[in-house]
């Protein structure tokens, strides 16, 4: 198995820093449908890494298709 099979929930602060926007953007876009929705956990929410990663890859491929 390869680490990029692996898929980890990272918190928000982590989110921000990959995907490059603050908190506010973050879960404005969450609410616009245009962003990985967190997975709840009681006490908290989480990301799916690997979700993250993909929807940087997408903002990419769509300026490179630009």
């Amino acid at each position: 198995m390869t680490d990029q099979n692996i898929d980890i929930l990272i918190k928000l602060p982590e989110v921000c820093r990959q995907a490059g926007f603050g908190k506010s953007a973050i879960y404005a876009m969450i609410k616009a449908g245009t962003f990985p929705e967190p997975i709840k956990l009681g006490y908290g929410s989480r990301w799916s890494q690997q979700e993250v990663q993909a929807w940087v890859r997408e903002l990419r491929l769509r300026r490179v298709a630009a």
